[in-house]
């Protein structure tokens, strides 16, 4: 039954946090997806919730769903704004889309506390630093 769907590999895409500055020049944090590969993924679909424990209580976000028609080869999309305050929460973003007509999916978690310029680095082909999960 589940064992006997053929689940591909995502390898080349990754989600990474950027902090950068708002429209109004105030610094803010982006969350960003990266294809790495040669290939244009098709209906991209990201949801996105956050869940954990902040300061002894269980928590959880609204989740959110985010569309793109087509996300180019070696080529980023900003899907959404997140705010410091769900940093300590668990922060998933499930991602699915299509690559030559076959669905693929992955769920990428920053985990909590991990949201931090210690653990920047060089995030491929956009030229800045941040956190990234591939």
């Amino acid at each position: 039954m589940k064992a006997d769907i053929d689940r591909p590999k995502v390898s080349g895409v990754a989600m990474a946090v950027v902090q950068e500055p708002d429209p109004d020049g105030d610094p803010a944090w982006y969350v960003y997806l990266i294809n790495r590969t040669d290939r244009r993924l098709e209906n991209v679909l990201v949801s996105s919730r956050g869940y954990g424990e902040l300061e002894g209580e269980q928590k959880k976000t609204s989740e959110m769903r985010h569309y793109l028609e087509e996300l180019g080869p070696r080529s980023w999309a900003r899907i959404e704004r997140i705010m410091e305050d769900v940093f300590g929460l668990n922060n998933q973003y499930w991602l699915s889309f299509y690559l030559d007509g076959i669905i693929h999916d992955k769920k990428y978690i920053f985990l909590p506390e991990t949201i931090t310029k210690e653990h920047f680095t060089d995030l491929p082909l956009m030229g800045q630093r941040g956190v990234m999960i591939e």
